[in-house]
């Protein structure tokens, strides 16, 4: 059993009286790993016909499963995109907000980026989800798993709660609020969380909290939707907080709380509360003003669109050399954006280079794609080439009908464009 603070046994002694024992108890267990399959290129069902490991449902998330596999991120399959690794109560949280095709929404404070993605799955492209990360790291991290779950309406932001608010003042129809927390649920799965735990650091988190929260509600628009979530135990951060926030925001009610224990579920633990606003206005902003790009560059793009795409992207949005599909409705937004809509690729000189991005929000269906066994889907990621038989210009690399990334075949040569950053 892992050692914990004593002021933590006590307090939940305290807090749980004769379920205390079994709550202790449950750190004799290893901790549960789960999947969460990304409908935006495949569902459940037929995920489960070609899973390279055993699932079992996750009764909170219909698109959840545990799995026993230790290394469920390091598979061909996950640099596909084809599922997200997530811990199973931290998939209760997104749900609750019901997000629906064609709405505003914003996750706050989303890096490593499971609830959003999660929520960004329901939207099936349509509308604008922003996804902000105050931490430029863990922004980056988070843009990152935007662009291999192939995600086409997102706007990543790196800013404070502050900033947010005050650039999206009554815009959003849902907001979740995964806040920072002591992440008392986490020491089983990262025990460098136990000596950073402290009375002392639940006390600074409420306070944070508090703020965060303050901010949150300033983005939603009436009858709009929030979420507040953590992955701690103390009510100073949960029931207490929730509590607070209803005292300072009477135009909130509350619709339901919800509480997960690792004794009473298989997870590692979870708390979430879900307000609607009423009151207030519906914000608008000004929508971004696109930059198309030059006669010359617009060609070679159309010429690229022709040769190696079934499909016809929107909403192109020229920036510097850099080529985008923005969002539907996408507002002009002063922040520091570390992603919009799909980075389509850039040009250089005479020729447009694809970006990483746009392959993995493709298939057989809208480009030119060469279909690759295990094997070769190996050594690609690991940077390779391989053999090409007489296919010629940019192709996307698939697996089992997945996008691993471009590859350029010359000669009969698929010589790799895979980003150096994410070989393997």
């Amino acid at each position: 059993m892992i050692e914990l603070p004593e002021s933590f046994k006590e307090r939940m002694k305290l807090q749980l009286g004769e379920r205390y024992y079994d709550f202790i108890a449950s750190y004799d267990r290893p901790p549960c790993k789960a999947i969460r399959v990304n409908t935006l290129k495949i569902n459940a069902d037929d995920f489960a016909r070609i899973s390279p490991f055993a699932l079992r449902q996750v009764a909170w998330e219909s698109d959840g499963f545990y799995v026993d596999e230790e290394k469920a991120g390091k598979t061909v399959l996950h640099a596909a995109g084809a599922y997200y690794v997530q811990e199973p109560s931290a998939m209760c949280a997104a749900p609750l907000l019901d997000v629906r095709e064609g709405e505003r929404v914003l996750d706050l404070c989303s890096a490593p980026g499971g609830k959003g993605t999660q929520m960004a799955q329901k939207m099936r492209g349509k509308g604008i989800i922003v996804l902000n990360e105050i931490n430029d790291r863990r922004a980056k991290i988070l843009s990152s798993n935007v662009e291999r779950l192939g995600i086409t309406n997102a706007v990543v932001t790196c800013a404070s709660p502050e900033e947010i608010s005050r650039e999206f003042a009554e815009y959003f129809d849902k907001v979740l609020v995964d806040a920072p927390c002591s992440g008392e649920g986490m020491f089983k799965k990262e025990p460098n969380a136990i000596p950073e735990w402290s009375e002392a650091n639940v006390a600074a988190c409420a306070i944070r909290q508090r703020g965060i929260l303050d901010c949150a509600a300033k983005c939603l628009r009436s009858g709009g939707r929030l979420v507040y979530s953590t992955c701690t135990f103390s009510p100073e951060e949960d029931e207490l907080q929730t509590a607070d926030f209803l005292a300072r925001h009477k135009e909130f009610t509350l619709i339901t709380q919800k509480k997960l224990y690792p004794h009473e579920i298989e997870g590692e633990g979870h708390y979430a509360a879900l307000f609607e606003k009423q009151g207030g206005e519906t914000g608008e902003m000004r929508p971004i003003k696109r930059k198309s790009p030059p006669n010359k560059s617009a060609a070679e793009y159309a010429l690229f669109e022709r040769n190696a795409l079934k499909t016809n992207f929107k909403n192109l949005h020229l920036n510097d050399s850099v080529l985008y599909s923005l969002p539907d409705d996408c507002p002009q937004i002063s922040l520091h954006i570390l992603r919009a809509g799909v980075r389509l690729g850039e040009f250089r000189g005479d020729r447009f280079e694809p970006a990483h991005a746009l392959a993995m929000c493709l298939d057989a269906d809208t480009a030119q794609c060469i279909a690759v066994d295990e094997r070769t889907a190996l050594a690609y990621l690991g940077g390779n080439t391989f053999g090409c038989g007489d296919e010629t210009g940019w192709r996307v690399v698939t697996y089992l009908g997945f996008p691993l990334g471009w590859c350029k075949c010359v000669g009969g040569t698929a010589k790799n464009h895979l980003p150096k950053g994410l070989r393997i």
